[in-house]
């Protein structure tokens, strides 16, 4: 995901008073032999790393590792084998489990609505003048959407956010809930715009809507965070109402993943809480439901993309992720 633009607004770290009603309290709270064993692991192997409070943007330049290209590939094709991709619809409108409208399996879930927000598009790269439209987000106006990020070794965004949210679905289904998708696989061929991925979410009256990413910051800089949406009233934006309900799913997703993957909370960006407000985002803006973007990785760095491109690490991220939604969706 690109930070760049002229719409772009510096992101908003979480304030070091917030700590203990972040990411640690969630840990500390529900999750602390996992979380802290996460965290133990990574102080151990890890290479903590300074940095600015920006990303860099995804034209960023670097020549693959021998080590990274194998694992790319391996992660990228012989790995990746997530669940088949659903039947499609136009723009991502009624993108579900399949056209016969397949009833979700019973289970805990049963009854609650999700929506997986696969950031970019494969076919973006071949949609320029598509993309680069302008579009209102509420705030002002931004580019419809861009291509994404990828790792050195060619591995992109587009393709990881996919996989990732094909083994998200599988996952929530598996509970009971109903999953729909704003875009899958090559339908639409780019996109959708911001404003259409939000109004998916709105008009699927969804639970809690996931906007799932991967960042393209400067090597050195690593770890995951979660974007929260800031208080907005401008425009047709109004985030208002789902401001604290969305930092709600966002602190749950976030303890989970620690938990789950032991990726450390970004060493760059929100004062090592693993979240981040910001107010420049049109899937944020426009959301009228509970939503929160995730960057699971910086792809720049090497050895966070030796995770993105793993397929057990994905199947990790999207369990990791999973049960911070199924714990926002049941209160516990």
């Amino acid at each position: 995901m690109s930070y760049t633009g002229p719409d772009f607004d510096v992101p908003q770290p979480e304030r070091p008073g917030r700590l203990r009603r972040g990411l640690l309290t969630v840990s500390l709270a529900a999750l602390v032999p996992g979380a802290l064993l996460g965290w133990l692991v990574y102080e151990a192997v890890g290479e903590p790393g300074g940095g600015s409070d920006t990303a860099a943007p995804p034209s960023a330049t670097g020549s693959p590792s021998a080590s990274e290209a194998s694992e790319a590939s391996k992660g990228a094709k012989a790995s990746e084998k997530p669940v088949p991709p659903s039947s499609p619809g136009q723009n991502g409108k009624g993108a579900g489990r399949s056209p016969a409208g397949t009833p979700a399996a019973s289970g805990p879930l049963k009854g609650k609505v999700v929506v997986i927000d696969p950031g970019h598009n494969q076919g973006n790269f071949r949609h320029t003048a598509e993309i680069n439209r302008t579009v209102d987000i509420g705030t002002n106006r931004k580019e419809c959407d861009t291509t994404g990020t990828s790792t050195n070794a060619g591995y992109t965004e587009a393709r990881f956010t996919m996989d990732v949210a094909h083994r998200l679905r599988a996952l929530l289904e598996a509970q009971g809930a109903t999953v729909k998708l704003t875009h899958d696989g090559d339908s639409p061929a780019w996109g959708p715009c911001v404003d259409e991925r939000a109004r998916i979410g709105n008009n699927a009256h969804a639970d809690a809507s996931v906007s799932i990413h991967a960042d393209g910051a400067a090597s050195g800089d690593r770890g995951f965070h979660v974007i929260l949406p800031g208080a907005v009233h401008a425009g047709s934006a109004d985030t208002r109402p789902i401001v604290s309900s969305s930092r709600d799913l966002g602190e749950r997703i976030a303890g989970n993943f620690v938990r789950v993957t032991g990726e450390a909370p970004s060493n760059y960006i929100g004062g090592g809480t693993g979240l981040v407000t910001r107010k420049d985002l049109g899937g944020l803006n426009l959301s009228t439901v509970p939503k929160v973007f995730i960057e699971c990785g910086n792809m720049r760095d090497s050895k966070d993309a030796a995770s993105l491109t793993s397929g057990d690490w994905r199947q990790k991220a999207a369990e990791g992720i999973s049960e911070g939604i199924v714990s926002f969706l049941r209160g516990s």
